[in-house]
């Protein structure tokens, strides 16, 4: 600091750019105070409560295998379309603690129909972690280990037994790992994709912006379940669950980015002629700093929320791809792939828990919605 003869003080310190950028970067981005944010959201008991539950189900994944009591294509030959098993404690007045009824099949001759009936005489007490099928423990450590497991000369079908004595349970579990998995790939995509164009259109606009505009017109104007369906069926079938799985994911992404293409470009067209966005080109910022430092904060309450409420489509997009039987295939196991088990009504009447997976599916997707609601008001800074 010089003082000046009128007493006076002038900054005589040399100019340095990448500190006054970041000055302005300070003082300009306009993120909400994320303790406020926390505050508002806790308010939303839907939203919070529902954040709450994915975090459970999706920290619940690596384990699946653990949890569940038989492996995902374990089969029974005897228990056929076996019906839920309850978990008893008490028998005959007296506390054993958890334990199932042993249950045998019998024909029934007048609905060739097979009839099981519980053997209410002995209750088998349930073991905890045990050994029984094989699995690998969040795909990496081989292990037989269950938390519980039937005793010999028992069963323990929680949610009943499919069409070839597979637990329904135990592969709704499994099948989580890939449908919850599905949405977060696919998102990324999305995401990485919807991002880049939208803001390239928004920050330079004239030819690129045209041409970015068009490409997402055409892609808006077909008809997502059968463009879903046609390059679902571009797949080889000789590709392995894995592959057929990524690329399933890889799809859903390519085609839900041009919504949130759309919706970043018509932000980046109002806050590109913001005073901060000015001064930091002004200073020498360039375009890839501007983006990414001064306009994309302004716009990441909206992409949080955007986020949260584009994972539950590309959930029931992997649901009705494999219901269809285009998606992910056997041996794979998703809630969709056992849906696909149930597309005959008559077997449905008969045996209900058949059509169990749909209940995931519908806690999931309310869940995720609710959540969104709750992000998008919270992060809201005009929400009241």
């Amino acid at each position: 600091m010089t003082e000046l003869p009128d007493g006076r003080y002038v900054d005589d310190a040399p100019y340095d750019r990448d500190a006054n950028l970041q000055t302005i970067e300070r003082q300009d981005m306009d993120a909400p105070n994320m303790v406020l944010v926390w505050r508002k959201f806790k308010r939303h008991r839907l939203g919070l409560l529902s954040g709450i539950l994915l975090l459970v189900s999706y920290l619940m994944l690596p384990f699946a295998g653990f949890i569940a009591p038989y492996t995902p294509n374990e089969r029974n030959p005897d228990h056929l379309y076996a019906p839920p098993q309850s978990v008893n404690w008490m028998h005959e007045g007296e506390f054993i603690g958890p334990f199932v009824y042993a249950i045998t099949s019998e024909a029934d001759l007048e609905t060739f129909q097979w009839k099981f009936v519980a053997d209410e005489t002995r209750p088998m007490p349930l073991e905890f972690f045990c050994e029984a099928g094989t699995y690998k423990l969040s795909g990496l450590f081989r292990t037989s280990r269950h938390l519980f497991c039937a005793p010999d000369g028992a069963t323990v079908f929680l949610w009943g037994s499919d069409r070839l004595g597979r637990d329904v349970f135990s592969r709704i579990s499994y099948g989580a790992q890939l449908s919850l998995t599905v949405g977060l790939i696919g998102i990324t995509v999305s995401f990485i994709m919807g991002i880049g164009f939208g803001s390239i259109a928004g920050y330079f606009g004239g030819k690129i912006d045209w041409v970015i505009n068009r490409v997402i017109e055409i892609l808006r104007s077909l008809p997502e379940l059968p463009l879903w369906m046609a390059l679902s069926a571009a797949v080889p079938s000789n590709w392995g669950p894995v592959a057929v799985f990524f690329i399933i994911s890889v799809i859903l992404g390519i085609l839900d980015w041009p919504g949130l293409a759309r919706a970043v470009r018509a932000k980046f067209l109002s806050l590109r002629e913001e005073e901060y966005v000015r001064a930091a080109e002004m200073m020498g910022a360039s375009s890839s700093r501007v983006i990414r430092k001064h306009l994309l904060p302004n716009f990441m309450s909206h992409l949080i929320a955007s986020a949260t409420l584009s994972i539950p489509a590309m959930i029931l997009g992997e649901t009705a791809l494999s219901f269809l039987g285009l998606g992910l295939r056997a041996p794979a196991v998703s809630w969709g792939v056992m849906l696909n088990d149930a597309q005959n009504l008559a077997s449905i009447e008969i045996y209900p828990w058949t059509a169990i997976p749909m209940l995931p599916i519908i806690v999931i997707v309310l869940a995720f919605n609710f959540l969104g609601d709750g992000l998008r008001d919270s992060l809201d800074p005009y929400s009241s």
